[in-house]
């Protein structure tokens, strides 16, 4: 399980305007705001984009400027994963240390939505005997029952994080991870091609024509 939720898209004229930095052509670009305060790609500015963008990582370092910020709740199987691309990326998280045993455990804490319906048996009986243990340590206090809890969470516990990334990272995320075998890294490379432009400047196909 994996959800999305709140998520910005930011600088993207000040990303484009760079873009042009070295070659001075500012004057060529046709990019404007629209009656909702869009920010839209003109089509010099995207054909421009989408030829930097090709060109490799060298030449595209605009869309390093073009920022994401995004709610993530997802399992922490998932975001050990996700802890691997530590460039240009900060997340705040909801923190199991302080609020661990602030709230009855219950089976939508978790993700469960792929276990067979032996190991969801199991797993019910499991999510109870945490829900004991939490209430043990709300009655004594007793920093043991807190180390059981602590100990005890298994990887499918969910964690909501608010994370800032950049396009540069999530195009490295897209092509890394969209064939992966975990469906949450599915979801998230769907979220990634809902972005604003991201057929072009994320999720293209390298043997496709810049668009004209």
């Amino acid at each position: 399980m994996l959800r999305i939720e709140r998520f910005d898209v930011m600088n993207l004229e000040n990303a484009l305007r760079g873009a042009r930095n070295p070659m001075n052509s500012w004057n060529l670009s046709d990019s404007a705001y629209d009656d909702d305060g869009q920010f839209i790609l003109g089509p010099k500015d995207l054909q421009l984009a989408q030829k930097l963008c090709r060109a490799g990582s060298d030449h595209r370092k605009f869309i390093r400027m073009i920022f994401v910020s995004v709610d993530v709740t997802a399992p922490l199987y998932w975001w050990k994963e996700y802890d691997t691309y530590k460039v240009a990326t900060v997340a705040n998280s909801c923190s199991t240390m302080h609020k661990i045993h602030s709230k009855p455990f219950t089976a939508d804490d978790f993700s469960h939505d792929h276990m067979t319906k032996e190991a969801r048996a199991r797993f019910q009986d499991y999510v109870a005997y945490l829900e004991q243990v939490r209430l043990r340590y709300i009655e004594t206090k007793d920093k043991a029952f807190w180390y059981d809890m602590i100990q005890l969470l298994p990887s499918s516990y969910n964690q909501l994080r608010t994370c800032t990334l950049n396009y540069e990272t999530l195009a490295n995320i897209y092509h890394s991870r969209r064939g992966h075998k975990l469906e949450e890294w599915h979801t998230f490379c769907y979220f990634i091609e809902s972005l604003p432009y991201a057929s072009q400047l994320i999720a293209f196909d390298s043997t496709e024509p810049v668009s004209q």
